[in-house]
């Protein structure tokens, strides 16, 4: 046998010490990678711009470029282009087919619709609802506004109508800015958003609040965190210590805006906070109500609720949407966070 001299005896207890440390330590992984994070300008989004601002991402030794998009379908692409690293959005019919080409992967979840909670609103044009459509019964017939067809409204929209026995007619219009344009100018009928733009708008008059989404869809897993299927198979410590920032920045949201205990204060940093990323073209005095009142949970530890996902796969396949044979497995990597 060998034997060892002083030199590689160093070099041996260095790297015994080294292995100690990354099998103890929860930010085992190169300090200083970058990624590319994608979001929407949603107060729905607030854990990444909270784990951005209060230096979570810094402390996982990520750097974090924020990418903004106007609608899902566009995020989704971009992740499996692997133009954008880790993203949060609603699921979409894109994201699924993605997931079909193990292009990517659902990895835990992000808003929720929980009971007791404020959550999306079902809203009514000002001219549909001066013409009688004051609650979802009277959805039949209607115009359905949509970003594309496989996305989020629609999902929702459908479900709607089938609760309400209605027949909808999805009108797709890309981007929510258009759809909320439609809106106000009457050019579509109905609609359902997040509570932080549906109560401004109903607020204006120019559309109306007409039920909502929690009562047609309960614990609904309206966005998720996901990633490609590289990083979700082969980049395991870097999506870790993602999903662990972003579940700190959710935990501070919520203590803050939605079980309002961390006291007044807390509110008023995190809502000057969030304002960073939404709503910036309004001054912070006539931005602070809308981020307050659109606070919804964010899943604790991006637990992600199987049940939800299953449904709305279970949709996609009786639109024919995606492919039958599409799998929850093959949309989720379930090794990462809670299932419930």
């Amino acid at each position: 046998m060998k034997k060892l001299n002083r030199r590689t005896s160093l070099k041996l207890v260095a790297l015994l010490g080294a292995a100690t440390v990354s099998a103890l330590s929860t930010t085992a992984y190169s300090a200083d990678t970058d990624i590319n994070v994608g979001a929407l300008r949603f107060t729905s989004h607030a854990a990444s711009f909270v784990a951005m601002e209060r230096g979570y991402f810094k402390d996982e030794g990520l750097n974090v470029t924020f990418k903004f998009f106007q609608a899902a379908q566009p995020m989704a692409v971009a992740v499996a282009s692997k133009d954008v690293d880790y993203a949060v959005t609603a699921i979409s019919g894109g994201l699924i087919s993605l997931a079909e080409k193990g292009a990517a992967k659902v990895i835990g979840g992000a808003l929720q619709e929980e009971a007791g909670i404020d959550g999306q609103k079902i809203l009514a044009s000002d001219a549909a609802y001066k013409a009688g459509l004051t609650s979802p019964a009277q959805l039949n017939g209607k115009t359905w506004a949509i970003t594309q067809a496989g996305s989020s409204f629609h999902y929702m929209g459908s479900k709607i109508a089938t609760k309400e026995g209605a027949q909808l007619k999805m009108k797709p219009l890309q981007k929510v800015g258009a759809i909320i344009g439609a809106m106000k100018s009457g050019q579509v009928d109905a609609w359902s958003i997040v509570p932080h733009i549906a109560k401004p708008l109903d607020k204006g008059g120019a559309v109306h609040i007409i039920g909502n989404v929690a009562d047609y869809i309960p614990d609904y897993q309206v966005t998720v965190v996901f990633t490609s299927a590289d990083n979700a198979a082969n980049n395991r410590s870097t999506t870790q210590a993602f999903l662990r920032a972003f579940s700190k920045g959710a935990a501070d949201f919520n203590a803050a805006l939605v079980d309002k205990t961390a006291g007044e204060a807390a509110a008023e940093d995190m809502v000057k906070l969030v304002h960073k990323y939404v709503y910036v073209d309004r001054p912070y005095e006539k931005a602070a109500p809308s981020i307050r009142n659109g606070a919804m949970r964010i899943s604790a530890n991006a637990a992600l609720n199987t049940i939800s996902i299953k449904d709305q796969l279970d949709w996609f396949k009786s639109e024919k949407l995606v492919k039958d044979s599409i799998t929850f497995e093959t949309l989720v990597d379930s090794s990462y966070v809670e299932q419930k």
